[in-house]
């Protein structure tokens, strides 16, 4: 017991002091910029044992020391299914990193664990339902996910290259099903360098994925073993900053500079809009 609680002691110390501007600093602009919490507010922390949800908790509980607005945390886990290890990893983590957390359980990866087609898509929808409807029972406005920096510009080439669009992952969004829930994403300018600089500092060991198809050998990969899109997309730009050391900047950037009038079609509350809708007579170019 004392080892756990100098263990969490020295974790805090090192986002308090180490990690302090890349971590705790981005954290909190985050916070500020978008306006993700509101006095009052009660939320779900949702960790899936992973590097990124377990510090995400780490740094709410840091920032609710600086109490500026007055809010509640629910540190909230789901067991969708996971091998018995890798649950027992999470609880193990929890209670090394000082985090009350709740678990409550599903059987989402048996549901999709035949579909063929898509099913990591389902899969994250159906977590997603799951993680609100719990959190609306403990009582909570807001869930909080722990997509960073990476994720973000890594969306946005996707969604240009495989999925045809521009868009991005927003730091915030309504739900459309569940009133008056929200959804919140504070590491959003964090880079997943420092996440891991600062696990290995911490000798931390997390879940790699929680997915039933890989967690067999998860805890055991190192980083980006696994093929997917998103590591293709990761690889590209890693490429492209070889030519350009501000790529990731711009990509970010760019759905902040979007200029309407050079866009052809874009969509709006579900509507689309075309530019010959207000095509005029002159043309500039």
């Amino acid at each position: 017991m004392e080892k756990a609680i100098n263990q969490a002691k020295e974790i805090e110390k090192s986002i308090q002091k180490k990690f302090h501007k890349e971590l705790f600093s981005r954290f909190a602009k985050a916070v500020r910029d978008y306006e993700l919490i509101q006095e009052g507010d009660k939320i779900a922390v949702c960790i899936s044992g992973g590097k990124d949800s377990m510090l995400m908790a780490k740094l709410f509980q840091e920032l609710q020391k600086h109490r500026k607005v007055s809010f509640e945390l629910e540190f909230l886990v789901m067991d969708p299914g996971y091998l018995a290890e890798n649950r027992t990893m999470i609880e193990d983590n929890a209670a090394k990193m000082d985090l009350p957390i709740t678990v409550f359980e599903s059987d989402i990866f048996d549901a999709v664990y035949d579909v063929e087609k898509s099913p990591c898509y389902l899969c994250a929808r159906m977590r997603r339902g799951h993680l609100y409807h719990q959190a609306q029972e403990l009582g909570c406005n807001k869930i909080a996910l722990g997509h960073h920096y990476d994720d973000v510009i890594e969306t946005i080439l996707m969604g240009m290259l495989y999925g045809g669009q521009i868009q991005t992952m927003m730091p915030k969004l309504h739900s459309t099903n569940f009133e008056g829930m929200e959804l919140i994403r504070p590491m959003y300018y964090i880079r997943e360098a420092d996440i891991k600089h600062w696990r290995d500092y911490n000798g931390l060991k997390f879940l790699q994925c929680a997915c039933r198809f890989t967690e067999a050998c998860a805890a055991n990969l190192p980083d980006n073993e696994t093929t997917s899109k998103r590591l293709e997309v990761k690889r590209l730009i890693e490429e492209l900053k070889k030519i350009n050391p501000f790529v990731e900047a711009n990509i970010f950037r760019s759905v902040e500079n979007v200029n309407l009038s050079t866009v052809i079609a874009y969509k709006e509350q579900g509507v689309r809009h075309h530019f010959l809708e207000n095509y005029g007579i002159q043309n500039d170019e």
